[in-house]
């Protein structure tokens, strides 16, 4: 069984419905170029349904127990679980994900699911002291009430439920928008699994739709109190500025540019192994890829010599084919874009250590080298199989050339010295990075996010509370207060 079909439809107060838009987005296999699905798009007033539905069903979900609302995650849990084949074949399909990739996305799903669970125990009060006689403070942590989330396309299951579930989770009801390339894996598929767990109806919304026919209304809405969006920087810029117009707080999970860095005491076969991964996985298309690979000079020559190798080694093709590394990327517009960005660094006077073809949406790896210092493709976001090795003399300059963007949302560094990793670590201006790791890490418990043009906020764990809720101040005068009139 395939969802792609049987999901395309809006789901909005429990109900599966088709839109009533002028217009349909039409999902694609980014490989095959075969239509999946089209879906009519949702309009502004199906957005307010949802908000509407989504604000009504919520005050009851406050006031259940949690211990009753974690049911709903386990079950969903064990849901994802026992349709693990179908959805690894649907992302494979919508995505163009490989079996590697669809993996890896269903297992960090499924930890946020299990942090999930726990989150609902989690929105703790407190008694405060007071400086005052006979006062007792009483802080309570609550719901904000309802959340809109905008996900992205390159990881949509996971960066989906990463915002929906935990703000479920906390009490608070949910509207879920898509990225249109990505609507059944990133959000009709998360309405039917937690339907089938059981979640009260008008809870969770999804709507699919655009900005063409909606405008900036998912943000300006008077329902939702907190705008989680993942995706570009740009759009990310547009959100916060038109929420902050309507004193809305955000979540921003937005692009990076991180830097790999193999210091010169490095075990380089491992760092190879972690620099193809952190590039290459999802063909690129992950806001935590190595886009640049800093190696000390005195080891640059080896060391590229041996990832240049294991580069050339990866299968690019079908991504349903389990010898593939390298599937296609979103759509061809994508893989043609970047690809122009080769040819204006290799311009520039970079040089091609290895490029292949570009067809359709499928791009060969490319890696380039001696890139000038003032090449603009070294301070951009590659959302695609494309890396850029650039070496340095000492720590220092490592340093200054990994900072040197506008990004700060990850990265690596590799030494035998551990605390010398962690010392070179602390210097750079990024809101993670891993000693003698990849770029690409998750889990449920660490706060995720970036700095600089990576984002505000963060999500996971406590952080995910400070997200998703507000704390309310209840005083209690015991006796009589005393005024000065």
């Amino acid at each position: 069984m395939s969802y792609l079909s049987e999901l395309a439809l809006q789901f909005i107060d429990g109900e599966w419905r088709e839109g009533s838009g002028s217009w349909d987005i039409v999902d694609v296999d980014p490989y095959t170029g075969e239509k999946l699905a089209s879906i009519t798009v949702a309009t502004v007033d199906e957005v307010d349904q949802a908000y509407r539905a989504a604000a009504l069903a919520q005050k009851e979900w406050a006031a259940t127990s949690p211990y009753t609302r974690r049911l709903v995650f386990e079950r969903a849990l064990r849901i994802l679980e026992d349709r693990e084949q179908e959805i690894t074949r649907d992302i494979m399909a919508e995505l163009g994900g490989t079996a590697v990739k669809a993996w890896f996305e269903l297992s960090l799903t499924k930890d946020i699911l299990r942090e999930a669970m726990q989150l609902s125990l989690r929105a703790e009060g407190r008694l405060l002291p007071s400086p005052v006689d006979g006062k007792e403070n009483r802080v309570y942590r609550l719901p904000v009430g309802v959340v809109g989330v905008i996900s992205p396309f390159n990881f949509p299951l996971l960066l989906s439920m990463k915002a929906v579930a935990p703000a479920l989770a906390l009490g608070n009801g949910v509207v879920l928008k898509p990225h249109q390339e990505t609507p059944v894996i990133g959000g009709t598929l998360i309405a039917k699994i937690f339907e089938e767990a059981g979640l009260p109806a008008g809870l969770l919304n999804v709507v699919i739709t655009d900005i063409a026919e909606i405008g900036d209304a998912f943000i300006e809405h008077p329902v939702p109190k907190v705008i989680s969006f993942t995706g570009s920087d740009k759009v990310g810029r547009h959100v916060a500025t038109v929420a902050a117009s309507h004193f809305k707080r955000t979540v921003l999970e937005l692009g990076g540019n991180s830097a790999l860095i193999v210091l010169d005491d490095a075990d380089l076969d491992y760092a190879v192994d972690a620099a193809v991964f952190s590039r290459f996985v999802h063909q690129g298309q992950v806001c935590m890829a190595a886009n640049r690979v800093l190696v000390d000079r005195g080891v640059a020559e080896e060391f590229t010599r041996r990832f240049v190798a294991k580069v050339a080694s990866l299968k690019v093709g079908d991504p349903r084919d389990p010898a593939t590394h390298i599937g296609p990327l979103i759509n061809p517009v994508q893989a043609d874009a970047l690809s122009a960005q080769v040819d204006q660094a290799i311009a520039g006077g970079a040089t091609a250590l290895l490029r292949g073809t570009t067809v359709g949406s499928l791009m060969d790896p490319v890696v380039l080298g001696d890139l000038p210092a003032d090449a603009p493709i070294l301070r951009r976001e590659l959302f695609g199989p494309v890396v850029l090795v650039v070496p340095f003399d000492g720590e220092d300059e490592a340093v200054r050339i990994a900072n040197d963007t506008p990004f700060g949302l990850s990265g690596a560094v590799h030494t035998a010295d551990v605390e010398r990793g962690v010392r070179f670590a602390q210097r750079i201006e990024t809101g993670m990075i891993h000693v003698n790791d990849g770029t690409i890490a998750d889990e449920p418990l660490v706060p995720f996010g970036g700095e600089k043009n990576s984002g505000v906020g963060r999500l996971n764990g406590e952080a995910t509370v400070d997200a998703f809720t507000t704390v309310k101040w209840i005083s209690i005068q015991h006796g009589r207060s005393r005024f000065p009139f």
